[in-house]
C-alpha cells in the first residue's frame, strides 16, 4: 500500500484494516454462511498486508472472535486486535445495551477469552446513545481496566463532541469511532477535532449501513460518476475520499467476500485528482 501508517494505541498501523462485523451471518447473527471462506478472508487480508482488525464479541454473538482466532492465531507480531464493550445481543438477535461498569468489565474479560489474548490492544467504549449511565462511570471503568493492564488504550465509538473533550480531559484517546461517509458528514465537529488533536479516527459504515438496503455512499451520483472517471469502484472512491480528509484516518471495511476484501484494500492505492475531491466534497 502506498497510504503509510498511524500509530494506534503506541503501534503502527496500515491506514486500510479490516472490519470483522460482517463475517457473522446475516444481522451479524449466528455463523456464517461458509465458515471457510470467512476464514479465507481473514487469512487473506493478513497476507495482503492488513494490521489492523476491528471486532466485537458482541458480533455473532461470540462468532466474529471465534473466526479470528481460527484463523490467525498465534497473531503476526505487527497485528493490532481492536474490540469494543457497550452492547449485547438478545437471544433472537435484538441489539441491547450493555453499559453498566460490570458490563464493560465483563466484555473485555469475554474478549480476552475469546481472542486468548493477556490484554487488548485497544478497547472501544461504544456510548449508547440513550444511556441512563454517567459517561464518568463508563471512563472509570475503562480506565481502571487499562491501569490493571487488560487493555492498553481506550477508544470511544459512538459518541458526540462533549462527550469526546471530556474523554480527552481524563485520559488519553487511542481512537475514535464514529459514523462518517462521503454521504454522512453529521459528525464533522468531531472528526475536525480528531484531526487537528492527531487522534485515530476510524470511520464505521464508511460504505453505508449493511442494515438498509438502500446504500446513499455506493449510489451517490458524484461518487458514481467519479468512479466511472478514474476506472475505479464506487466502493473505492468512498474509501479514497474519506483517506484524503485527514492523515489519522483508519479504514475498516468489512466484507465475507475475498474478491470485495481485495477491491477494499485497493482503495489505499488510488489517488483522487483535485476534481474528483471536489465533487466528492460538494
Amino acid at each position: 500500500m502506498a497510504i503509510g501508517e498511524v500509530v494506534l494505541a503506541n503501534r503502527p498501523v496500515r491506514r486500510v484494516g479490516f472490519g470483522a462485523m460482517q463475517l457473522p451471518g446475516p444481522g451479524v447473527f449466528g455463523p456464517p454462511k461458509d465458515r471457510a471462506v470467512a476464514l479465507a478472508v481473514l487469512r487473506r487480508a493478513v497476507d495482503l498486508g492488513v494490521t489492523h482488525i476491528d471486532t466485537a464479541q458482541f458480533y455473532g454473538p461470540n462468532v466474529a472472535n471465534e473466526l479470528i482466532h481460527a484463523a490467525l492465531h498465534p497473531y503476526p507480531t505487527d497485528l493490532v486486535l481492536v474490540s469494543k464493550v457497550g452492547a449485547a445481543r438478545g437471544a433472537t438477535g435484538e441489539w441491547l445495551p450493555a453499559q453498566r461498569p460490570d458490563e464493560l468489565r465483563a466484555g473485555v474479560e469475554a474478549n480476552l477469552v475469546s481472542l486468548d489474548l493477556d490484554h487488548i490492544p485497544v478497547v472501544n467504549l461504544r456510548r449508547h446513545p440513550e444511556s441512563d449511565v454517567p459517561f464518568d462511570e463508563q471512563l472509570d471503568a475503562m480506565i481502571a481496566m487499562r491501569d490493571e493492564g487488560l487493555i492498553a488504550g481506550i477508544g470511544l465509538s459512538n459518541v458526540g463532541l462533549e462527550e469526546y473533550l471530556a474523554a480527552r480531559q481524563r485520559t488519553t484517546v487511542a481512537c475514535v469511532q464514529n459514523a462518517f461517509s462521503v454521504a454522512d458528514r453529521s459528525d464533522q465537529a468531531v472528526f475536525d477535532l480528531c484531526r487537528s488533536d492527531s487522534v485515530p479516527y476510524v470511520p464505521f459504515f464508511p460504505l453505508g449501513s449493511a442494515f438498509h438496503p438502500e446504500n446513499p455512499v455506493l449510489s451517490a451520483p458524484a461518487v458514481k460518476d467519479v468512479a466511472r472517471r478514474v476506472a475505479a469502484t464506487p466502493a473505492q472512491v468512498a474509501l479514497a475520499w474519506l483517506l484524503h480528509q485527514a492523515p489519522t484516518v483508519l479504514l475498516i471495511p468489512g466484507t465475507s467476500s475475498l474478491a470485495h476484501l481485495e477491491d477494499n484494500l485497493a482503495a489505499g492505492d488510488l489517488v483522487l485528482d483535485q476534481a474528483a475531491l471536489e465533487a466528492l466534497s460538494g
